[in-house]
């Protein structure tokens, strides 16, 4: 009796979720639901990862135990590859690290473990030392996750099938396997309730897994936005929910229509989404805004047009691993000359294709042309996507650097502000990014 007044006396100080609770959602499964109100902006509860990875490309900047970025980071003296605050943070990540040292070495440029791999085999290695129910299970648990085995194509299971041989091959050392069996169906939990931890500007920083924000179902009118705080997730209101409200956060990026939304959740999640914007497409006239010619695109323009920019996308995500930056750029300004032809500039396809354009001049350092791209998101995407969108926050935020460092102050605060007017309600007001934009712009009077 006293362990559990002591329990619920703990979730009540830690942001665990007395405030939400299980249920069961009609017509989609398990869900989460307010147990009380919350106002716009208001903390409903926090997630620890069960288990998380830093991903390659960020190693030296951040802390591989606590997600800190920083400069100065220490080294672990064997592999030499994975870079922590100090001794704690070391031995903190060592049941997991130790997972992949001395593969690392061993292996050395041919060590290449898929992040998914790698979270795989940490969540593997946490399974067999950990019985009891941790804290970020306190609502579902890791062996509750759905699998969707059963909705497999033969593509999903060769991939599975790859990524297990894999594991086998980089982790043999360290690792009891299940049988294969069992490691199918973990991957495909991980592929269904994996998140991916991202920084202020949506720079991508590792993947994780969080059971009790996996239990929240799918809106395209989401009333909460998941953030991070290291490797904790927050989740926060951004619409008024009642008592008994159902919790809902967005699975995938809201720019597109309601079918390209669709395709993607039944791709990658396999449901349809019945949401109150699914239903009208209220906003997919604008999201696909055809130019005001005299002589008007005809139908079968448009649908091919749409198809085009559809392919156009696809081909570009492939072509990011194997072509040059110049080569990249030449992509995204021949497929915006084609479609500007039949579609506004406002139109998501056209804007996907900018993001993309506006990334690879970041890359290559040519900050005007980041800007000049930048500029042109920045209104559209504000109409396109939710309030208090971290799309919208991110592009406000790139902008306000840039202009910042190519000299526009005034220009770079007032974009700044416009992120963190977002990022108070999305992050909270205390978190460490809105601290680091404030000391920007300080910098700037």
């Amino acid at each position: 009796r006293e362990r559990e007044r002591e329990t619920a006396r703990k979730m009540k100080t830690d942001g665990s979720p007395e405030g939400v609770e299980r249920f069961i959602s009609p017509g989609k499964g398990r869900g989460l639901r307010a147990a009380r109100a919350f106002k716009v902006g208001d903390l409903l509860f926090t997630c620890p990862a069960y288990t998380y990875v830093l991903t390659v490309n960020e190693r030296g900047n951040h802390c591989e135990s606590c997600f800190t970025r920083k400069e100065g980071l220490s080294k672990c003296g064997k592999c030499k590859q994975a870079f922590y605050c100090n001794v704690d943070c070391q031995k903190g990540d060592w049941p997991m690290h130790k997972l992949e040292c001395s593969s690392m070495c061993a292996f050395g440029e041919n060590w290449n473990p898929s992040e998914t791999v790698r979270l795989t085999a940490r969540i593997i290695a946490k399974q067999k030392t950990q019985r009891e129910r941790t804290a970020s299970e306190r609502l579902l648990s890791v062996t509750e996750f759905e699998s969707h085995l059963d909705k497999l194509d033969n593509e999903k299971r060769e991939m599975i099938e790859s990524d297990i041989a894999a594991l086998h091959h980089f982790y043999s050392k360290h690792l009891e396997y299940a049988d294969n069996a069992a490691l199918v169906e973990l991957f495909a939990q991980v592929n269904c309730n994996g998140f991916t931890i991202e920084d202020e500007e949506l720079s991508h920083l590792g993947s994780a897994v969080f059971p009790d924000v996996a239990l929240m179902n799918h809106s395209c009118c989401p009333n909460v936005i998941v953030t991070y705080k290291g490797t904790v997730a927050e989740i926060r209101a951004v619409q008024e929910i009642g008592p008994g409200d159902e919790v809902f956060t967005s699975y995938i990026d809201l720019l597109y229509p309601s079918e390209d939304r669709n395709d993607r959740l039944r791709d990658s999640y396999f449901f349809n989404c019945d949401c109150k914007e699914c239903s009208t497409k209220s906003k997919d006239k604008a999201k696909v805004e055809i130019r005001k010619l005299s002589d008007p695109p005809k139908p079968e323009v448009i649908r091919d047009t749409v198809k085009y920019a559809r392919n156009v996308i696809e081909e570009f995500r492939r072509a990011k691993h194997y072509k040059t930056p110049s080569e990249l750029l030449e992509i995204c300004e021949l497929s915006l000359d084609k479609m500007g032809a039949v579609f506004e500039e406002t139109n998501v396809y056209m804007l996907h294709m900018m993001y993309q354009a506006m990334g690879v001049c970041l890359y290559m350092q040519d900050w005007d042309g980041a800007l000049r791209y930048g500029e042109k998101i920045i209104k559209p995407y504000s109409l396109h996507y939710p309030a208090y969108s971290l799309n919208v926050a991110s592009m406000w935020l790139k902008l306000g650097r840039l202009y910042v460092g190519l000299e526009k102050k005034t220009l770079g605060v007032k974009a700044l502000k416009k992120a963190i007017a977002i990022m108070e309600v999305a992050h909270g007001k205390d978190h460490h990014y809105i601290a680091e934009i404030k000391k920007e712009i300080e910098d700037q009077s």
